[in-house]
């Protein structure tokens, strides 16, 4: 077919053509066209398309249908629309760049920690105390779990079925919210793990870190979890290191084996809790173990090390395909303690006989070096099972030891507060000496105690035991002329109750003296303000009297009272107490070693304190510990009896040094309820000095 194009139109023309080809648009007809009433007979065509034209009324009746007005409306709530998103677009790439970055890179890039040897702890001798075990830990990445619950229940059974079976030793599942101190420690179940995975909501931060689930895995079950590790999407098992406490170099409790007095030494570590992890750096992480107790917590940073890094490139199982970069893992230090096992051995064995003999429970023993504060034996009894605490033990176990009333968890040597009894005796003899109430000849006259109005203040011998200089007074314990150097009597003025606080204070009383464990106490050295505003009563001579046997209100732990003794017999040095001698590196050497640190020295003049030492070498040559004339040594010592209940009897001290002339050690011992220190806590002294001095034999 061919087309000739329409020449000469006029428009008119045209409009009136198209309407009369309405029966038949694609009709051709052949005619002249009026373009407007013009006329040009030399446009002309054979056929013509139809076409559509609109005409000037046609586009006045159109602009006027869509009303521009209303478009101001659409504008805003555009802008408005165009608002929010970029306001949303910059919350989420600006104020959420963390969160989603961490979802994307997660997803591709995974960091891992190289956990490091933890340091070993060791005895004066280099004996090790410690040692590292492996510990597989099973846990779990929630966000690489399974999300189809049926398949990721599947999978918990299949655990489940592996972790009871067979178990020689039992597996520790890790309940939601553990302390990492108590365990559930029953048959691990699948409800149990299910438990732990509720508690974390999926898609959260918390869903793309370690859970733990389990430790405490044996070998065989290990081996078989890892078998199947590569079809179990978001599980994994891990080497840790568990602690094991050589306890069998000191002597076990027969009710508790495997109790040791070490126990309260060492501590033991467990699994971090959320508070503990959210208080420690970033080297932490949740499946990781840190020490709880003892030189453990007290130098976790130390034993620790610094953990290394591994970044890796996963799979979508959370599988390692490739590493990426690593940084090695800085192991912990080890720590030489200044403990002597052998004394701490032989102090424990001798105090667990005379407390069995004598029906008791409760004591402590501590033995310093006067000249450097170092601690040579510490002994908390009773003690407990350390091992049982790294290894993980049931809730019910935890409430046994809480529930028990001889607190064997408590360390009572730096923990423990009691009344001084006569201990505190020196003391105020040193700071009446120092201020010049007495000379070493001032005397009096004990008769039996001193009568004020309608009181009676009674020395513990009935008579008592006549004239008595400042020596004698130590020597037999005397409470009238301590009564008379503390309070005074009639005319003669003593220290009153500001000499007695001042002189407390400068032998370390009130305030805890620095050592390297948890937990220490700071006794407490009342005063006459404190008593008006908690009592809401008057300071009186009667509390001035007690005070100044240590009776009252004044409280001490037994390490306080080592510290003051060990200043005592150094001719006046008060050193914080300290276990740990060096910090060692790699084969042993020393990094650095642990300078003594002096709290105060010069505060008593030699002279005066020399005194106060002759007094309490004659309380072993003629008064309460003569039975300690018996050593091959000379020794210095003061005698302590302690009231503090009016049901139960009283608690028994003891603390002196030996050899007298040069001082060596310091020796405390505390036995609660021991009725007096005569009877048995100097008994249990002399043993261990016997020992000592005797080529420990």
């Amino acid at each position: 077919m061919s087309y000739k194009f329409l020449k000469n139109a006029r428009t008119g023309g045209l409009l009136k053509s198209l309407r009369e080809q309405k029966e038949d648009p694609f009709l051709v007809k052949e005619g002249k066209f009026n373009f407007g009433g013009l006329k040009d007979p030399s446009y002309q065509t054979d056929w013509t398309e139809e076409s559509f034209l609109a005409d000037s009324s046609r586009k006045e009746m159109v602009s006027r249908s869509f009303n521009f007005s209303q478009i101001r409306y659409f504008t805003l709530f555009g802008i408005f629309v165009l608002g929010v998103l970029i306001v949303r677009a910059g919350w989420l790439q600006i104020g959420q760049n963390d969160y989603y970055s961490l979802l994307s890179e997660n997803n591709r890039l995974r960091a891992e920690v190289i956990e490091p040897k933890r340091g070993i702890i060791y005895t004066r001798d280099l004996e090790p105390l410690v040692r590292n075990k492996a510990n597989f830990v099973l846990y779990f990445k929630p966000i690489d779990l399974p999300g189809d619950e049926l398949v990721r229940d599947d999978l918990l059974r299949r655990l489940s079925r592996i972790i009871e079976g067979g178990a020689t030793t039992t597996t520790n599942i890790l309940s939601a919210g553990t302390d990492g101190m108590s365990v559930v420690s029953d048959n691990a179940t699948f409800y149990q793990l299910k438990d732990i995975l509720s508690k974390v909501k999926m898609g959260s931060l918390e869903s793309y870190q370690s859970l733990g689930v389990a430790d405490n895995i044996e070998y065989d079950k290990a081996m078989l979890i890892a078998l199947d590790l590569p079809q179990w999407p978001g599980v994994f098992l891990s080497s840790k290191i568990r602690r094991e406490y050589l306890v069998g170099a000191a002597v076990s409790s027969p009710e508790v084996p495997g109790a040791s007095s070490l126990a309260h030494i060492l501590g033991y570590t467990g699994k971090i809790d959320s508070q503990e992890l959210k208080s420690l750096s970033a080297d932490y992480s949740p499946i990781d173990y840190i020490g709880k107790m003892g030189i453990e917590y007290f130098w976790e940073k130390e034993l620790k090390g610094r953990p290394g890094k591994k970044n890796i490139e996963v799979d979508a199982f959370g599988r390692q395909k490739k590493i990426i970069n690593e940084e090695p893992a800085q192991d912990g230090v080890n720590l030489q303690l200044s403990l002597d096992l052998g004394l701490q051995k032989k102090a424990e064995e001798v105090t667990t006989a005379y407390l069995n003999q004598a029906g008791l429970h409760r004591a402590s023993v501590i033995i310093m070096n006067p000249k450097n504060g170092e601690i040579l034996t510490l002994v908390s009894l009773p003690g407990y099972d350390n091992n049982a605490f790294a290894r993980g033990i049931s809730q019910d176990e935890f409430s046994r030891f809480l529930d028990d009333p001889n607190l064997p968890l408590l360390n009572r040597a730096v923990s423990g507060e009691f009344p001084a009894g006569s201990t505190i005796k020196p003391i105020f003899a040193a700071g009446a000496l120092e201020e010049k109430i007495i000379n070493e000849t001032t005397s009096f006259i004990s008769s039996g105690g001193l009568r004020v109005g309608e009181w009676f203040f009674p020395d513990w011998k009935a008579g008592g035991h006549g004239v008595v200089n400042v020596r004698q007074a130590l020597a037999w314990s005397v409470n009238t002329f301590f009564y008379y150097i503390g309070g005074g009597y009639g005319d003669f003025k003593g220290l009153g109750v500001e000499g007695l606080v001042k002189y407390a204070r400068l032998f370390g009383l009130g305030e805890i003296t620095g050592v390297d464990l948890p937990g220490e106490q700071s006794g407490f050295v009342p005063t006459a303000s404190w008593k008006e505003a908690v009592k809401n009563e008057s300071w009186y001579i009667g509390d001035t009297y007690h005070f100044a046997i240590g009776q009252g209100d004044v409280l001490v732990t037994p390490l306080q009272v080592a510290n003051y003794n060990a200043a005592i017999a150094n001719g006046g040095t008060l050193y914080t107490p300290h276990l740990v001698s060096k910090i060692l590196g790699e084969d042993n050497k020393v990094i650095r070693e642990i300078v003594p640190n002096i709290i105060r020295q010069n505060f008593i003049s030699p002279a005066n304190l020399e005194i106060v030492r002759e007094g309490m070498r004659a309380a072993v040559t003629l008064g309460s510990a003569s039975s300690l004339n018996a050593l091959p040594v000379k020794v210095a010592g003061k005698t302590g009896t302690a009231q503090w209940s009016t049901k139960k009897a009283a608690h028994a001290w003891f603390i002196g040094f030996a050899p007298y002339d040069d001082p060596e050690i310091a020796i405390t011992v505390l036995v609660e309820e021991g009725v007096e220190g005569s009877t048995i806590a100097v008994p249990i002294a002399k043993d261990i000095l016997s020992w000592y001095y005797s080529g420990r034999r």
